[in-house]
């Protein structure tokens, strides 16, 4: 299980949000490439970057933080997601060092979007598929469709996507648990790895996922719960090492 912490950028520092609000922001630090470098130092193996401006705009808004990140780290694997509609943000993140591209509220909006990206860029498209109660959000999570998010994922293992990061909007941010069951129930319906999101809140969390992970679970972004101090990271993979 890989424990992959998350930096979420707004106006170019690192904070987090409660269930994807804007408004309801807190600011962690000023200085994301030295963030980095902290969770790194804990043992990181990838980074979870988010522009979350970007997301709202519809296009990279954070863009500068982010190369500064890939440029300080450049054998670490980093994944970005916000604001990535088009195949021209893909290839400069891909040129700028990012393994992996996260795609999101576009991907259900046009899924034909996802097969293009993964034929022009094979290894390195990752869905990013929020939901509740079974049934994905987008837009920044304004937004519900009818859409089913195992239907979805379906759809694009078969495009040849890299994997699906999986979000239970209605845990993310409040520090209430992970969303074990679900999460499980997405990896066991589909042969792509599944990346955890959301809820991550303690260490029995992490080690509940780590008991399920043969259904495909691969890893697991953590935000709050890192900033807080609730889960300290070294420990955290000293305990998902147990279980491979």
């Amino acid at each position: 299980m890989e424990l992959i912490p998350a930096i979420d950028l707004k106006e170019g520092k690192c904070v987090r949000l409660r269930q994807g609000r804007m408004e309801d922001s807190t600011v962690f630090s000023d200085d994301p490439v030295a963030m980095a470098e902290r969770w790194v130092e804990a043992g990181a193996s990838r980074l979870h970057l988010v522009d979350l401006d970007g997301a709202f705009a519809g296009s990279p808004v954070n863009h500068q933080a982010i190369q500064a990140i890939c440029k300080a780290f450049p054998e670490l694997p980093i994944q970005v997601g916000g604001g990535i509609r088009d195949a021209d943000t893909v290839e400069r993140y891909l040129d700028d060092g990012v393994r992996y591209t996260i795609i999101g509220t576009k991907a259900v909006n046009e899924p034909h979007f996802i097969n293009d990206l993964c034929l022009s860029f094979p290894g390195h498209i990752i869905v990013g598929l929020d939901a509740k109660d079974g049934k994905v959000a987008t837009e920044g999570w304004s937004k519900m469709s009818h859409h089913d998010v195992i239907d979805m994922a379906k759809h694009f293992e078969n495009d040849g996507v890299a994997a699906i990061i999986y979000t239970d909007i209605s845990r993310d941010g409040m520090m209430q648990g992970a969303s074990v069951e679900s999460t499980k129930k997405l990896a066991e319906a589909i042969r792509i790895p599944v990346i955890a999101s959301g809820g991550v809140s303690t260490l029995d969390d992490i080690r509940a996922l780590c008991e399920v992970q043969e259904s495909g679970i691969t890893g697991a972004i953590i935000g709050r719960a890192l900033y807080d101090g609730a889960i300290d990271l070294a420990e955290a993979t000293r305990i998902a090492a147990e279980y491979d």
